[in-house]
Formats: structure tokens, sequence, C-alpha cells
């Protein structure tokens, strides 16, 4: 395969996985307050995300995928809320394992890296263009 083809498709793999970690911490922010429904109850267990290579045979490169979704098992924190239908005897509330700074530090990180992905493929495609553009004004 074409060595700026073979560049293309391997930002984009990128973009993709990015993308999809995008998606991981966006549901995460989304539920960081989200208990259960009955005392007791767990609340909502972050999600994680792990990437590993994948060898494309076609492209003579390896890409980047996603290669396992799991959640973090990490401890509960608990809150005091008699109140609250998810409130044990104690009135202590589970709450989710999210940690909003971590959260906000993965979204920056995922969104740098889809950028260099995007501009990854810019790159090559300008250099694409002006390879033609030579060919074209050598004739």
């Amino acid at each position: 395969m074409d060595p700026l083809a073979a560049a293309s498709k391997i930002a984009g793999s990128g973009m993709e996985a990015q993308a999809t970690r995008l998606r991981i911490v966006s549901e995460n922010i989304a539920n960081a307050r989200t208990t259960g429904d009955t005392p007791g109850a767990d609340p909502y267990r972050r999600k994680t995300i792990t990437f590993g290579a994948e060898m494309d045979k076609a492209a003579g490169a390896e890409l980047v995928g996603v290669k396992k979704l799991g959640v973090d098992r990490g401890e509960f924190a608990q809150e005091y809320d008699p109140s609250h239908p998810a409130a044990d005897a104690k009135g202590m509330v589970k709450m989710p394992n999210v940690n909003m700074l971590i959260e906000m530090a993965d979204m920056r990180e995922a969104n740098r890296s889809y950028d260099a992905n995007l501009q990854m493929i810019k790159q090559t495609r300008d250099i694409v263009s002006s390879t033609i553009e030579l060919l074209k004004s050598s004739q």
C-alpha cells in the first residue's frame, strides 16, 4: 500500500479510537451523580477504555483500536443524605467513583490526540496535492 495512504489510515484509526474515548468520558461526566434507586444499591461505575495495536495487513501498518471497554473497580464515595431513596439505614448514599478532574484531563488528552491525528491527515493530503501539482507542471 502507498505509504501516504497508510499514514492516513493510521491517523484515521487514531481519530476513531479517540472519538470512542471521548464518548466514554462523556458518559462518565454525565453520570457523575447517578446513584442507585434502592437503599444500599450501587451507583454508576466509571467506565474505562484500553487501546491496543491491530495489524492491518492491507495497509502494512499497525493501527490503533479499542482493545477493551471496562469499569473502574475503585471504591464508591459515600455521602450523608438520609432523604435519598438509595440511603442505607445510616443515611449514607453510595456515590459514583467518577472523579471530575480525571475525566476533564482525559477529555483534554483525547481531544489533543484527535486533533493531532486530524493534522496528520491534513498534512498527508497536502503532500499528495503538492506531488500531483508537481507532476502536472513537469509535463
